[in-house]
């Protein structure tokens, strides 16, 4: 920037910025505000359908309408455990990319991903376990797009924690891959509180 001086001179200012940080934790980043618009979308998806169960549940004479037993607790509930177990690892991970420290991030990370490849497992179980089809009836329709929808969010974000697993073991290293990380944990937890609204609507909406 260029302004007058003495004697109607010019004289140039400059605004320093190279002690300023490059990158930031929390709110403070981009990062951050976009996770929580992507959060308040997928939220919003997550609760329609819910409503979605609980309206159609009201219109029904019998929920399910089939007449079918309601899924089996088995699978669900133990898929409820690993996610809930999966925050320990999780929290280490946010924990040690806030400390910037690398060699916790990647073994952190790979139990991360071991969390999630346990619970899709477990969660091809548990479409077995619906006893409904997609196609029987709305009751079955409705069942099976939460249960898809859940998947597919857990499919996505696992992926994300996998490219990051590898990028934090090959490079290249910046202050940005750890706010990546950081995010990526905050979000998880949003996968795992996501999943307790559906699980009690799934398993126990047609027991009630």
């Amino acid at each position: 920037m260029t302004g007058p001086g003495k004697n109607g001179e010019e004289e140039e200012r400059c605004l320093h910025v190279g002690h300023l940080p490059t990158f930031a934790f929390g709110h403070r980043s981009p990062m951050w505000w976009g996770t929580l618009g992507l959060v308040a979308i997928e939220s919003t998806v997550f609760a329609l359908v819910i409503v979605t169960y609980f309206y159609l549940r009201g219109l029904a004479d019998a929920w399910p309408l089939s007449g079918s037993p309601p899924p089996d607790l088995l699978w669900g509930t133990l898929n409820t455990a690993v996610l809930l177990l999966s925050m320990i690892p999780n929290e280490m991970a946010r924990r040690a990319a806030e400390r910037l420290d690398l060699r916790r991030v990647r073994t952190s990370l790979i139990w991360c991903m071991a969390f999630s490849v346990a619970f899709l497992a477990v969660r091809a179980l548990e479409f077995t376990a619906l006893n409904c089809a997609w196609d029987d009836d709305a009751y079955g329709s409705v069942v099976w797009m939460m249960m898809g929808l859940h998947t597919l969010h857990l499919v996505t974000d696992m992926w994300d924690s996998g490219v990051l697993a590898v990028l934090m073991h090959t490079g290249p290293i910046d202050g940005k891959r750890f706010v990546d990380v950081s995010e990526n944990a905050g979000y998880w937890y949003f996968v795992v509180g996501s999943w307790l609204p559906i699980y009690a609507t799934v398993y126990f909406g047609a027991r009630m």
